[in-house]
């Protein structure tokens, strides 16, 4: 058991005195982690490939899954999933044109270098040794995966969530229903995937996230407009916004849904709408799960009029947190946590092309690292003859270890504390630790849930951190240990205090044991 109170979590950690949040800047890789196979290659992704997906960690390997596009139509479909392309816009019709997926699968050592294994799934263009998966749509979105290590039928071990397109059908396959939604299907080894229902038939759904989280499995994705069923304040259309849907156990999903986070609409009710330029949120909440909080991203999406200026739009990640995995809220409001000019996509020599940052299934700690795979794409609007440019790639941004921001002292101040809500500690073995710079103007204290002090724990003998600085320095007490208090509900309060020039900075305390 370990509960983990990040310094952005202002639920855990919601007292405070003279300090304030300092959010941190990570790191982006310059170079894609896995782009596009060559233009006009055949393969399944030789043009783009796009992360509404997911990386897992998976015994030793990183995973990816993500959804391709290519150039040209597949002639080796069989005819029910070419029927699925019977319908599509004038300027994505025939040979010579952008097909949105097939969903496709990568794998890593040390996830920043990936190759496509041939699975032999799907024979695409007079082959069938590519990456592709084989599902039964033909354009298809969103590979969003989770492996579920407590279900007993192996042959559920892991779970995934697409979205697919059945308005392009023709005739309609009235299996599928004529709006998009999202299929669910089941594989034993993550690469062999059997169909296991869709849950929303006809109801739009263009996900982002799929999560476990507080026992439940939670799928973050969007909604606009009156045609989603959702509106804004006093029954007005609403521009993109983020929602959520829950399900026990995978089989049964009520029919219901929750708002999760969305940006203020305009006062006006005739400007709402996904149509109007004002900024909304883009694809709902990229989130991941670390046991008692979810850290999540999303679409800041600056939007433009959609029929004739769409190649304007370009589109940020902000940073979001939650504790029930579903309201999620911002740390610091309208603060840019990765700007598109952090992590372009591409260039194209002699032409300016916007940039567009998403989020998927794609946060997750890496030993001393915390890793944020997303996706960047090349807006070139919706015009065929801009259709050739087009191009989307994954990307990596990094941080150490849980410091999504810090704790610090505001700055003429030279002490402060930060208090946190009631924690219940492990019956065993419990520890406390904090991930820090420059502890040593840290000391640490225990009171009980009226803010008590617990005699042993407080003042002369408040705990002190041991390092000078790292991501999980232990707290020490002179006299006695946590390991007392076994089972009983604490507050930690941690005190700082500027030493030199050094000022004390915190990132998150971890409270440990059995």
């Amino acid at each position: 058991m370990r509960l983990t109170c990040l310094a952005i979590d202002d639920v855990s950690l919601p007292f405070r005195k003279n300090v304030g949040l300092y959010i941190s800047t990570p790191s982006v890789r310059a170079e894609p982690v896995l782009e596009p196979s060559p233009f006009g290659s055949g393969a399944p992704d030789d043009l783009a490939v796009h992360f509404y997906g997911t990386v897992l960690r998976d015994a030793g390997r990183y995973r990816m899954w993500y959804y391709a596009c290519h150039w040209g139509r597949n002639p080796d479909w069989p005819p029910e999933m070419m029927r699925q392309i019977a319908r599509q816009p004038s300027w994505m019709k025939g040979d010579t044109a952008i097909y949105q997926g097939p969903l496709c699968y990568a794998e890593s050592d040390d996830g920043l270098t990936w190759t496509k294994p041939a699975l032999n799934q799907m024979l695409f263009k007079g082959s069938r040794a590519n990456n592709a998966l084989a599902l039964p749509h033909t354009i298809v979105s969103g590979a969003t995966v989770v492996k579920d290590d407590d279900d007993p039928d192996p042959a559920r071990r892991y779970k995934m969530v697409y979205q697919y397109f059945p308005d392009q059908t023709e005739p309609p396959i009235q299996a599928y229903g004529t709006m998009p939604t999202v299929a669910l299907a089941v594989s034993p080894d993550g690469l062999r995937w059997t169909p296991d229902g869709i849950p929303f038939l006809n109801q739009f759904t263009e996900h982002c996230s799929f999560l476990r989280h507080a026992g439940l499995f939670i799928l973050h994705y969007q909604v606009m407009g009156k045609w989603a069923g959702v509106l804004s304040e006093g029954g007005a259309e609403c521009g993109r916004m983020g929602v959520a849907r829950v399900s026990p156990d995978f089989r049964h999903w009520p029919d219901l849904w929750c708002e999760t986070f969305a940006l203020p609409e305009p006062s006006d009710p005739a400007q709402r709408g996904p149509n109007h330029p004002y900024d909304q949120v883009h694809l709902g909440v990229g989130a991941t799960s670390l046991g008692n909080v979810c850290v999540g991203l999303y679409g800041l999406w600056h939007n433009a009029h959609f029929s004739d200026a769409f190649h304007e739009i370009t589109c940020d990640l902000g940073l979001v947190v939650s504790n029930d995995g579903l309201h999620f809220r911002e740390p610091a409001k309208g603060r840019v946590f990765i700007h598109r000019d952090q992590s372009p996509v591409a260039p194209l020599p002699g032409k300016a092309y916007n940039t567009i940052l998403c989020q998927g299934n794609g946060i997750l700690n890496a030993g001393d690292e915390t890793r944020i795979y997303h996706g960047r794409w090349r807006n070139v609007g919706n015009t065929a003859e801009r259709m050739r440019d087009y191009r989307a790639e994954v990307a990596l941004a990094t941080l150490p270890l849980d410091r999504w921001g810090a704790l610090g002292l505001n700055p003429d101040a030279e002490t402060g504390a930060v208090c946190s809500a009631p924690l219940a500690l492990p019956t065993h073995s419990a520890a406390i630790s904090v991930n820090a710079d420059a502890p040593e103007g840290m000391t640490v204290e225990l009171l009980d849930p009226q803010f008590r002090s617990i005699p042993g724990f407080c003042d002369a003998n408040a705990g002190r951190v041991a390092g000078r600085s790292g991501l999980a320095c232990p707290v020490e007490w002179p006299n006695r240990n946590p390991a007392e208090l076994g089972g009983a509900t604490v507050r930690v309060r941690v005190n700082m205090r500027q030493r030199g020039d050094s000022r004390p900075r915190l990132y998150a305390v971890y409270v440990a044991g059995e």
